[in-house]
């Protein structure tokens, strides 16, 4: 909506501090008399704002549906100030402005989303990688064999994986991509030896994902009973996708990026990284809830590493709760990723510990579903994250 707002408060939480708690808001596409009554609003309840930096790849944002971002301000309350901020604004033209600051804020002090099928909130999910392809930066090539790949599912499913997510194109930096028979011929023998293999299991049976950008790859990935699609191009790279992710009732991972693999690390460039991404996520889920996907079946991902330096993709991991404004569940996917790496020459193995403390704030920061490779080692640390922020269970 031209008059439309998201509030994205840090960290998703007032800053502690007694009587200097503080929240801090983005709200953007306000008309002039608009963004006049907020500011009004804000100095009545003792806070700050100022105009919010420009965005610079607004190209991408239109391409994914976001709306012109209009006039914006960045708010500094007092945690209390919000109330009196959507009081003020509903006694005037900007009744529905504070609805949605108010159901923002709302979002991200709240636990998580709720999932079809997977028990979000309870405790943190982990999504296994299993990649079929002969380059994927950290083991292309390993799981290429029918039964070799088949065995890792069961191992991935046994060591604690809520998902395991199949994948047949290399998404790396500077990957070359490759064409649909090549990646349905990679990927399908494994997708239906796999969901074979899990029916056997006696228990902890994954959820079945695709990783793909190709909706036809999705669509007979559906057809073989897949659950979930992991786009990482949030549904913009092949406009079929949403209509197919909505015709098979899928969950589906929106992810932020920018560009394709082989030029995603070119030209790297953001103004304003977390309103950024914030956009280009909020405008995808606007697009799959048009083209018919239920809103409750969507997650969101900030797309750790695609199209973002080290410095990106720190500041993500430091302010992930303020995606949590979405109101979806979030999926984070640091594993074994460049930014991690302590030198240039570190192998992509030799980064599992970092990975595993990325993986712990984020867990911290509110996020629901964790990617990574080494499920067993993920899965202790997220038992201890879960019995800290929510309290001992007895689901091991």
């Amino acid at each position: 909506m031209s008059d439309g707002a998201l509030g994205l408060p840090r960290g998703g939480k007032a800053r502690q501090g007694g009587s200097h708690a503080r929240l801090m808001l983005r709200v953007e596409g306000l008309n002039p008399s608009l963004r006049r009554l907020l500011d009004q609003g804000v100095r009545k309840a003792r806070g700050m704002s100022w105009a919010a930096p420009a965005r610079l790849h607004d190209a991408w944002l239109k391409a994914a549906g976001a709306p012109d971002p209009g006039l914006a301000l960045v708010l500094d309350l007092p945690a209390d100030g919000i109330a009196r901020v959507v009081t003020w604004l509903r006694k005037g033209p900007g009744v529905q402005l504070a609805s949605e600051i108010e159901a923002a804020v709302g979002a991200a002090a709240t636990a998580s989303a709720t999932l079809p099928f997977l028990p979000t909130g309870r405790r943190t999910l982990l999504m296994g990688v299993l990649n079929v392809t002969p380059d994927s930066f950290s083991d292309g090539g390993q799981f290429t064999d029918l039964e070799v790949a088949v065995r890792q599912a069961v191992r991935l499913a046994e060591e604690g994986a809520d998902i395991v997510d199949v994948g047949g194109e290399s998404t790396r930096p500077g990957a070359v991509p490759i064409g649909l028979h090549e990646e349905l011929k990679r990927v399908l023998p494994v997708l239906e030896a796999v969901g074979l293999a899990f029916e056997k299991l006696p228990r902890r049976r994954p959820l079945l994902s695709i990783d793909t950008t190709k909706a036809e790859v999705a669509r007979r990935a559906a057809l073989l009973g897949v659950a979930l699609v992991n786009d990482v191009s949030g549904m913009t790279r092949d406009p079929a996708m949403p209509a197919v992710v909505a015709e098979h009732r899928s969950l589906v991972v929106l992810q932020h990026t920018r560009g394709r693999p082989r030029t995603m690390q070119r030209g790297i460039r953001y103004r304003a990284v977390i309103p950024e991404v914030a956009a280009f996520l909020r405008a995808s889920l606007a697009r799959a809830v048009r083209a018919g996907v239920p809103r409750e079946h969507v997650i969101v991902d900030p797309g750790l590493g695609f199209g973002k330096r080290r410095p990106h993709n720190l500041a993500l991991l430091r302010h992930l709760g303020v995606l949590r404004s979405l109101g979806r569940p979030l999926l984070v996917g640091a594993s074994r990723k460049s930014f991690l790496r302590a030198d240039r020459d570190e192998a992509p193995e030799a980064r599992r510990e970092a990975g595993l403390a990325a993986m712990a704030l984020a867990v911290a920061q509110g996020a629901a579903i964790i990617r990574v490779h080494d499920v067993h080692e993920a899965r202790r640390v997220a038992r201890l994250c879960d019995a800290v922020l929510r309290g001992p269970t007895d689901n091991p």
